[in-house]
C-alpha cells in the first residue's frame, strides 16, 4: 500500500525536476498595490514613491527569481472615486535551481529587466473610519529585457523546453478594498485588498506544457489571486503582498 501511494508522488517529483519551463520574469508579478489618497485625508492627491523586493518560484518550482522594485506613482480622490497612475522599474536574478552543469543549456544564474506602467480606478463609501473601496480594476504593462527573455527566445524551438518568450506583459483584473484610520488619527492607516486577474494575449506554453488542459483548467490556471496589506504613517507607507510570491515595500508620500 505504502509503494502504491508514494509512487505517483515519485514519478510527479522526478518530471517536475527534470522538465524545463521558462516564463516571463514578471508573469503574474506585474500587479503591485498603489496608494491612493482616502476620502478622511487633508489632500485630495498625492505622489507616492516606493522601493521593495520581491522573490518567487517559476512556474514548476525549481528555480528562483528575485527582484527589486522601483515605483512612482500618482493618487487622486474625488467624491465616492478613486484614481491612480504610475511607473515602475525592475531588476532582478533569475536562478538556476538544476545542480546538474552537465545538462545542455545550463546556467547558473541570468539578468533581467523591466520597465513599466500601472493604473488603478475604484468607487468607494465612505462609513465611520473607513473607506469601502468595492468595486476596483487595476491594469499593469511591462517589457522585459535582459540576459534571461534572450535565454527563453533562443530555447523557443528545442525539444526538451517549454518556453513563453514573450517580453511585453499586459495584466488586468479586478480588486476589493477597506482601508480605515486609527480613532483620532488619520494620519495611522491601515488597508486590506483583494485582487483577482490574468495576464492577456497567448501564452505558448498552453499549446505545449498545458496542452492536456481543458478549457476550464486554463482558465483557472492563467487566473491569479493577490492580497496585499497597506500601512500608512504620516508620510510613510509600507505594503506586504502575498500571492504566488511575498513582495514588501516601503516608501513615501509626497
Amino acid at each position: 500500500m505504502k509503494l502504491k501511494f508514494f509512487a505517483p508522488i515519485a514519478c510527479l517529483l522526478l518530471l517536475s525536476a527534470c522538465t524545463h519551463v521558462y516564463s516571463p520574469a514578471l508573469y503574474h508579478q506585474d500587479i503591485a498595490y498603489q496608494p491612493k489618497p482616502t476620502s478622511f485625508d487633508k489632500e485630495s492627491s498625492a505622489s507616492y514613491v516606493s522601493a521593495g523586493l520581491n522573490t518567487y518560484t517559476n512556474t514548476n518550482l525549481n528555480d528562483a527569481i528575485v527582484s527589486g522594485q522601483l515605483n512612482l506613482s500618482r493618487g487622486f480622490v474625488f467624491d465616492n472615486f478613486n484614481l491612480a497612475y504610475g511607473a515602475f522599474g525592475v531588476a532582478g536574478d533569475y536562478q538556476n535551481g538544476s545542480a546538474d552543469q552537465s545538462k545542455p543549456n545550463y546556467f547558473s544564474d541570468k539578468f533581467f529587466g523591466a520597465l513599466g506602467g500601472r493604473a488603478s480606478a475604484n468607487f468607494y463609501v465612505h462609513s465611520d473610519r473607513a473607506d469601502f473601496r468595492f468595486i476596483g480594476i487595476e491594469a499593469a504593462y511591462s517589457h522585459e529585457f535582459g540576459d534571461y527573455a534572450t535565454y527563453r527566445q533562443s530555447l523557443l524551438n528545442q525539444p526538451g523546453y517549454y518556453v513563453d518568450p514573450r517580453t511585453n506583459l499586459f495584466t488586468i483584473g479586478l480588486t476589493t478594498e477597506v482601508i480605515f484610520h486609527n480613532r483620532d488619527n488619520t494620519d495611522f492607516q491601515h488597508g486590506i485588498r483583494g485582487f483577482l486577474g490574468t495576464t492577456v494575449g497567448h501564452n505558448n506554453l498552453d499549446d505545449t506544457y498545458y496542452t492536456d488542459e481543458t478549457a476550464t483548467e486554463r482558465m483557472f490556471h492563467n487566473l491569479f489571486p493577490k492580497a496585499s496589506y497597506f500601512v500608512k504613517y504620516k508620510d510613510y507607507f509600507g505594503t506586504i503582498e502575498a500571492g504566488s510570491a511575498i513582495f514588501i515595500r516601503v516608501g513615501y508620500k509626497f
